[in-house]
């Protein structure tokens, strides 16, 4: 029954002793894959701490896989102690099945993080293009390569899903209240 979470980390050179630093878990639900990354956030700048996916196998049975996501979730958690959490809202798509099923991740993410009482902000997708490359209808590619400007990494973030999810982290730190503190 185990998934497979593959992890990327990156060093950053913040000190966790600096009490300003918030940092946010960013989510991309979905049943085969669901991507995270993390970031610390302080006055305007990001860091990236780890990004990656959860991935469950299409032969494992479909309660399984959910339960798979919420125990790795946990773990993540644990792992990177985040302070608050963001995802994109669902839109409904053309596909009922693949719209049930990331509703359905995304259920078991909502109450993981319910859980541990990480609180949780969603984006539209709109203000996530917005937020990240300053275009409304900018395509994957393209908030993408924000992504990776934005957190000065040398490489893109694949797979997509962690690309996605770190884009909405991205966003909240834009619209959340806590990016004051200290400069870095």
């Amino acid at each position: 029954m185990d998934g497979e979470v593959q992890f990327f980390l990156e060093k950053s050179n913040l000190s966790f002793s600096q009490k300003k630093i918030k940092r946010i878990l960013g989510l991309d639900p979905g049943l085969a894959n669901t991507g995270f990354g993390v970031i610390d956030c302080v006055k305007g700048s990001c860091h990236l701490v780890s990004y990656g996916t959860i991935e469950t196998k299409p032969d494992f049975s479909h309660q399984n896989r959910l339960l798979i996501i919420f125990k790795k979730l946990q773990e993540i958690i644990k792992e990177f102690k985040p302070d608050s959490a963001s995802m994109e809202s669902l839109f409904f798509s053309r596909n009922v099945s693949s719209a049930l099923n990331v509703a359905e991740a995304k259920g078991v993410v909502s109450l993981c993080l319910a859980l541990n009482k990480i609180p949780v902000t969603e984006y539209k997708p709109n203000q996530i293009k917005q937020a990240v490359t300053g275009e409304v209808k900018a395509d994957k590619k393209l908030v993408q390569k924000y992504t990776q400007m934005l957190l000065k990494l040398d490489n893109p973030v694949k797979p997509d899903h962690a690309s996605d999810a770190l884009a909405c982290a991205i966003t909240h730190s834009h619209f959340s209240d806590f990016n004051l503190g200290v400069k870095i």
